[in-house]
């Protein structure tokens, strides 16, 4: 081998580089347990709230030494940034896609227009939507051109309006105004992203992600390590729409006639339960004292508002106040056409807003009456705020300090002015709620455009209304389509188990290779730790994610390591059996099976690659460690095991047979007739497929996951084991048919999965459906344990809800698409590529039509064993990822055998098969070897790794087997069996 120096000398730097990137992951993972000794032993267990005390005092900790000299060449916070990056499965916290409403932004460009075309078209979008992969904007120009009539796209009530004169004006075609309509959606979505970073920057955790999803209008959104998931989800979904209005006072009295007007309507149109017998005066009779109490029998009659409404504490800028779980009903009616109509003309405006409800203790909460005109715009908008601070009042209560721009601090003048003569309030709403509404006690109005939003906020939230405000309001709706959360806890067991299972796996590949191969497998041994150490500095030094399924990935790449090395060390004994030389063999043996090493990583990593380009989350975690790691091992296998190879037979006396007294003859001198056998695997293959496909079409078929169905999921544990029957019943009749539960590894746990609201959107829904099922699991629940203690993220807890999933509809769609085009994909590239390699379309099929029938197989097993065996066989991405890598292993295997079936045939012809025969012989110790590594590496995964990896390595498992038996009885006779005979009768290729 040449240029061995400067091979040793790459090895090193490559080495060091990697032990320098992974030291950083050493120190930060030194210095946080330090922190969480020194917090346990500074906060008991005996303390209330105990979790979150020590949490506050580990960060403290380290924040005071974050800049302290470590180990002379960084610090605390310079490692906590270079450290390797751990995946949401791994640390916790919660991953989002969002996804920004264009709709909204279109509206906003046509400036609210009320064009009955336009809006026509947006409804149409609306529909076509949920059965089309097009963009919204897209749909949205497909629809009005389908209806426009006359109307056009510059018309002055739609885009050729003020806002947009600069560029649009009212002689344009609609093919003119398109792409500027695009460009200026394209920026909008642009200014989201940029406002959710600035966001996200605020929020204070370490290594947060966000991209964006090509021109979907889509944001993904991945914040590992963070605890409180509620602050997180209304710091991302929040549009921060920032308000100031004028309240009407209580004295007036339009709204007394306009609650008569309004209740009587509602007794014709809605139905309500007729009232008891008994009940005390209604409350409101006070405010409606100018209606005769003789006239109005309150008592006696069912009274749809007055049931509801409570009149606001007297003094108060609300106008009524009600009990929380009644808002939605009251919100209803107020919003009814009929009931809109009824409003008195000096009111007809009016814009009613709940107040925000200040903890989750409040049970009554305000609504206020706002003065509006016919747009509906506020007096004030949030635009006018040039700097906000989350900062104290003089009461040292958390306060958010709002600074104005010279047009805003005109306003702030004018709009308190007026509330000091009128003696009304000034609402502050953020995103639709009434935050405060305080009145104005200065004369002329406040002047300077300093503000202050007071309330009952804890300094969290003081700090994120001021982050938002800072960063700016969203230009349209941010809708969480899809989401996974997960615990700490579990994240911590992922670690656990993830590691556990690739320190097992780790040592019984090495102990094999020393058993088979004896001194000449230690040499492996040794390149495949630097392979796993390169891995792991590449991962970091790319700041990539490692994530569960990454670890597969790892533990899969020591076996194709070992593939590689097999192959080596196979050709090299058989060059050994010819009689030639120590280094005559080894140099042979290392250059006969460096085609085979290529191809058959290059088809594995033409899948990973696709499975990368389709993939998401955790998915592209696996497939990026898998073509870092076969970049690696094909680095260590081809260099560094010959260079160690080398350094030992240069020495004198020594030797080195690549075997050992027990491995030594083994599969030698084989004469097994594979084609004479190819008739009977056709029956069984057929048989096996036939099976697989009734049971898909006919039998219990697959089932499918969220991911591919959309709906919402959660792992539950328990503290004693629980009938999932029992509570699959008792579940379904609170969230409708459809809500399946099942054991979720041991029988203290569940998996929860239902598709109750899974259309509607929003973080209330979400909240809804996590009540719900606290209180329909309470009874199974600890005493005492509170609905945030069952929630996830709460704390570092093992009870409750561990990890919970949710999939809109329409990205389920996207993700089921993106699937079957990963795999048609990587079976179109991987064709051409054999096409190109063997010269032969023969070849190709055989490979193809091997790796459908492995594919078919592992569906049928699933589908016909997927409600016998006891862990999770869902459909979903990861078995996807799982699928793809089945098809990269069965054409590793195959491109190995065809390999050395056209070295064969070049040398000897094809004799009528004779020569398939002899090459199949030759690579069986090589395939059985490198497929009985494999499935011990993924037995002990599958077996070590966790419950969410059991279906995933269960189908690598079948797959492998399958991939295996098809490369010898499926691949090869079919590629026999295209070729005419006179090229099989032929002498040589």
């Amino acid at each position: 081998m040449q240029n061995k120096g400067l091979i040793k000398l790459f090895a090193l730097l490559f080495g060091l580089v990697s032990i320098y990137q992974l030291s950083y992951t050493f120190i930060t993972n030194k210095v946080e347990k330090e922190a969480g000794v020194f917090a346990a032993s500074k906060i008991s267990e005996a303390e209330e709230d105990y979790i979150s005390k020590r949490e506050a005092l580990e960060a403290s900790y380290l924040d005071s030494i974050g800049t302290n000299p470590i180990l002379g060449y960084t610090n605390y916070e310079e490692a906590k940034k270079k450290e390797l990056n751990k995946g949401l499965d791994l640390k916790g916290g919660i991953n989002v896609t969002l996804q920004i409403s264009v709709k909204d932004i279109l509206k906003g460009l046509a400036n609210n227009t009320k064009n009955p075309v336009f809006n026509k078209a947006l409804a149409d979008a609306d529909t076509a939507s949920k059965n089309s992969d097009d963009t919204y904007i897209e749909l949205f120009f497909e629809a009005f051109d389908n209806i426009k009539g006359e109307t056009k796209l510059a018309s002055p009530d739609i885009f050729a309006n003020k806002g947009l004169s600069d560029e649009i004006n009212f002689q344009m075609t609609d093919d003119e105004v398109k792409p500027i309509i695009r460009r200026k959606i394209d920026e909008s979505i642009v200014s989201a992203f940029e406002v959710l970073r600035e966001r996200i920057d605020g929020f204070g955790v370490t290594q947060p992600n966000i991209q964006r999803e090509g021109n979907s209008g889509r944001i993904l959104v991945e914040l590992p390590g963070a605890r409180d998931i509620a602050r997180a989800q209304d710091l991302l979904s929040s549009t921060a729409q920032l308000e100031f209005w004028e309240t009407y006072p209580q004295s007036n009295t339009s709204f007394s006639t306009f609650l008569i007007q309004a209740n009587e309507k509602l007794k014709s149109i809605v139905e309500v339960d007729e009232p008891e017998p008994v009940k005390e005066e209604s409350e409101l009779d006070s405010l409606l004292s100018d209606v005769s109490a003789d006239s109005l029998d309150l008592a006696t009659q069912v009274n749809p508002l007055y049931e509801l409404l409570i009149p606001a504490n007297p003094g108060s800028n609300a106008m009524f106040q009600a009990a929380i779980k009644d808002t939605a009903t009251i919100g209803s009616y107020l919003r009814m056409p009929e009931i809109r109509r009824l409003l008195p003309a000096d009111i007809q405006f009016v814009k009613f807003v709940w107040e925000r409800p200040s903890s989750d203790d409040v049970e009554v909460i305000n609504l206020y009456a706002l003065k509006s005109n016919r747009d509906g715009t506020p007096r004030i908008s949030g635009d006018v705020v040039s700097d906000a601070r989350g900062e104290f009042d003089q009461f040292s209560k958390p306060v958010v300090t709002m600074n104005m721009n010279s047009k805003g601090s005109k306003l702030w003048q004018k709009l308190t002015s007026d509330a000091n003569v009128n003696q009304t309030g000034i609402a502050v709403v953020l995103d639709n709620k009434v935050y405060t509404a305080p009145g104005c006690s200065v004369v002329g109005g406040i002047t300077g455009g300093r503000t202050e939003i007071s309330g009952d906020f804890t300094v969290n939230e003081t700090k994120d209304i001021a982050n938002v405000l800072r960063a700016g309001k969203l230009p349209a709706s941010a809708e969480i389509i899809q989401s996974e959360i997960v615990g700490p806890s579990l994240g911590q067991e992922a670690i656990d188990s993830g590691f556990m299972s690739f320190l097992i796996a780790m040592a019984i590949v090495l102990l094999w290779m020393i058993f088979y191969y004896g001194k000449a497998g230690a040499f492996a041994d040794v390149a495949l730790l630097l392979n796993i150490l390169l891995i792991f500095g590449v991962l970091t030094s790319l700041n990539a994610v490692l994530t569960l399924p990454g670890i597969a990935g790892i533990v899969l790449t020591i076996g194709m390591s070992v593939d590689a090395n097999v192959l080596i060390f196979e050709r090299i004994k058989e060059e050994l059996a010819k009689g030639k030389g120590k280094s005559q063999a080894v140099a042979d043996g290392f250059g006969n099976a460096l085609s085979s090493i290529l191809d058959a990583n290059i088809t594995t990593g033409l899948t990973a690659i696709i499975l990368f380009i389709f993939g998401s989350g955790p998915i592209k975690g696996f497939a990026t460690t898998l073509i870092i790691g076969i970049l690696t091992s094909l680095f260590t296998a081809i260099f560094i095991t010959r260079l160690l190879v080398d350094w030992y037979i240069s020495g004198k006396g020594r030797t080195l047979d690549f075997s050992t007294s027990i491995t030594k003859g083994l599969f030698k001198n084989l004469s097994i007739d594979f084609l004479v056998k190819r008739k009977i695997a056709y029956v069984v293959s057929g048989i096996l497929v036939a099976v697989g496909l009734f049971s898909l079409f006919f039998g219990p078929g697959l089932q499918q996951g969220v991911d591919f169905v959309g709906g919402r999921s959660y792992t539950v544990r328990f503290e004693q084991p629980v009938n999932p029957s029992e509570i699959a019943s008792e579940l379904n009749t609170v969230f409708g048919s459809g809500t399946n539960v099942k054991t979720y590894g041991e029988s203290n746990q569940i998996k929860i999965t239902t598709p109750y609201k899974v259309d509607v959107e929003g973080i209330e829904v979400d909240a809804e459906i996590q009540d719900k099922l606290y209180t329909s699991l309470q009874k199974y629940l600890p005493d005492g344990i509170t609905e945030q203690a069952f929630s996830v993220g709460s704390d570092d807890k093992s009870i409750g809800i561990l990890q919970s999933v949710k999939v809109g509809p329409t990205i389920a769609d996207d993700i089921k698409k993106n699937a079957f085009l990963a795999i048609l994909g990587s079976l179109a590239v991987v064709f051409l590529y054999i096409l190109l390699r063997f010269r032969r379309w023969q070849f190709s099929l055989g490979a193809v039509v091997a790796v459908f029938h492995d594919v078919l197989i592992v569906l049928g097993v699933f589908s016909i064993l997927g409600k016998v065996l006891p862990f999770n066989m869902e459909i979903d991405q990861a078995f996807i990822a799982a699928i793809l890598t089945v098809i990269g292993y069965s054409l590793n295997d195959t491109v190995v055998v065809f390999d050395r079936i056209r070295e064969v045939i070049a040398e000897r012809g094809w004799k009528g098969g004779a020569n398939i025969n002899s090459a199949i012989n030759s690579t069986l110790g090589r395939t059985l070897n490198t497929s009985l590594t494999t499935l011990v590496v993924l037995l002990a995964i599958f077996i070590f790794g966790g419950e969410s990896l059991r279906g995933f390595m269960f189908a690598m498992i079948v797959g492998v087997i399958i991939g295996t038996y098809s490369s010898v009885f499926i691949a090869t006779p079919i590629m026999y069996d295209a070729l005419s005979k006179k090229i099989t009768s032929g002498s040589k290729e």
